[in-house]
């Protein structure tokens, strides 16, 4: 008997401390849209979970309220999301941006470039080229941006 076929991922799920305020930054940052049918509810109707349609995500992410599983990972990246090139890299700088969000400068990673920038809860998230440079561009360790990389 074979291994069992994956079918992709489901879903991401991100614990955070507070739903609406995530909400808006979700919608904000990266144009996310709640999907209200796929509230997730107790049986007393309290909301603790959302599920949104992230453009270019490729699956849906939930938001999930679980504030000291959201604290835990305050600093943490758990995602690194794929852009074409360094010219995309300089389309999200522009939107974060207007949108008022702090972000790393360009960085130099070991095959490629990205930003970081983080969430309401402080959870990092990475742009990451496609486009790739050669080995004589050493990675920028030292930033603060890449603690714990």
């Amino acid at each position: 008997m074979g291994t069992p076929i994956l079918l992709g991922i489901h879903h991401l799920k991100f614990p955070v401390a507070d739903l609406d305020r995530s909400l808006a930054f979700y919608a904000c940052a990266l144009r996310a849209q709640r999907i209200e049918a796929w509230d997730h509810r107790h049986a007393d109707g309290t909301l603790y979970a959302l599920i949104l349609e992230v453009p270019g995500l490729g699956t849906h992410l939930e938001l999930r309220l679980d504030p000291i599983q959201a604290a835990r990972q305050a600093g943490f990246d758990p995602v690194t999301l794929a852009v074409r090139d360094r010219a995309a890299l300089d389309g999200w700088i522009a939107h974060l941006d207007t949108a008022g969000i702090a972000h790393s400068p360009v960085l130099i990673a070991i095959q490629a470039w990205l930003i970081v920038f983080a969430d309401p809860d402080g959870r990092r998230l990475r742009f990451y080229t496609q486009e790739t440079h050669g080995l004589e561009l050493p990675p920028d360790d030292g930033s603060p941006w890449l603690t714990g990389d």
